[in-house]
């Protein structure tokens, strides 16, 4: 094995006992590595990491910063072992990722796409079920659409009331609780997902039609479907039209919940890590995006601190 090849089999390894998946990460890297052998490179240069980085040539400039990215960390790691190694400056492709403004889906809308959810047709009699059950779910919780997806039997406290997140996004787990009613819905699908299969190939607590589990792909795909079906997504080229998008249900959840908080009048800046902690976020500042892409949140943060500023 080439030195450079090692290498990077060294930073995957330290970078995964540290506790990272580094999937996409690895398959970068790995892209990379064969891009300068294919130079006949056999260390990392400036010229070369930007030109591989701004591959595909269409691609949005923010893919090009972050596939830049991936390869400075690496070499910053790499240079401690090879001074031959250059490290792209932090600047050098200063594009970044602008979220797009979520939909906040209004109660009519949801209605409507459960109502469109029962409607799928279930040869066993069990998807229209499970859909309903998993959109509804992601509604109250405002979960990412893999968190439930890879939720297992095991993973889901009927008692207590808790859902079981494991190695979520970041590696991240944690307990998310839920109301009695969720607890309620959760049990009714389980008793007719266990009639119909009752002993399932596999432990995960939502079932496609086949008995296994559902990608997020799939879930994706047939909340795409139903959206455009009752009007709420705009046709397009692909069939499945174009926004909202389903990770917009964790959007109106967290929204929902700032907008409540506001008008009850509580302390939201004490509030906020809570809803931080719920949602998973990694940093509090993932939360506060919220106040500044919700022209309603926006208005009411400005509203509570003008209300602060003129009181004795």
């Amino acid at each position: 094995m080439k030195p450079l090849e090692q290498a990077l089999n060294d930073y995957l390894s330290l970078k995964r006992r540290l506790g990272f998946r580094f999937q996409a990460q690895a398959i970068s890297l790995r892209s990379f590595v064969v891009f300068l052998q294919a130079e006949g490179v056999p260390y990392i240069t400036t010229e070369l990491a930007l030109r591989w980085a701004t591959q595909p040539a269409k691609a949005q400039p923010f893919r090009w910063a972050h596939r830049l990215g991936v390869v400075r960390r690496f070499a910053i790691w790499l240079s401690a072992v090879d001074p031959r190694t250059e490290i792209p400056a932090a600047d050098l492709l200063p594009h970044r990722y602008r979220r797009k403004p979520p939909h906040i889906y209004s109660d009519e809308e949801i209605e409507r796409l459960l109502r469109q959810a029962q409607q799928l047709h279930s040869p066993r009699g069990l998807r229209a079920f499970t859909y309903t059950t998993l959109f509804g779910l992601l509604e109250v919780t405002g979960m990412r659409v893999s968190e439930p997806l890879g939720l297992d039997r095991q993973d889901v406290d009927f008692v207590r009331g808790i859902l079981h997140i494991r190695r979520s996004k970041f590696g991240k787990s944690r307990y998310v609780p839920v109301h009695p009613s969720t607890v309620e819905a959760l049990k009714g699908y389980a008793e007719a997902r266990d009639r119909l299969f009752p002993a399932p190939p596999t432990p995960t607590f939502f079932l496609s039609e086949r008995g296994g589990r559902i990608t997020r792909f799939v879930a994706a795909r047939t909340f795409a479907l139903l959206s455009l079906q009752i009007g709420l997504r705009v046709p397009a080229k692909r069939r499945s039209g174009r926004s909202p998008r389903l990770m917009d249900l964790r959007h109106r959840f967290a929204v929902r919940t700032l907008v409540h908080w506001y008008r009850a009048g509580l302390d939201v800046e004490r509030e906020l890590p809570k809803l931080s902690t719920y949602l998973g976020h990694v940093h509090v500042n993932d939360t506060y995006w919220y106040l500044e892409a919700v022209p309603e949140l926006l208005q009411l943060a400005t509203d509570r601190l003008i209300q602060e500023e003129v009181q004795p």
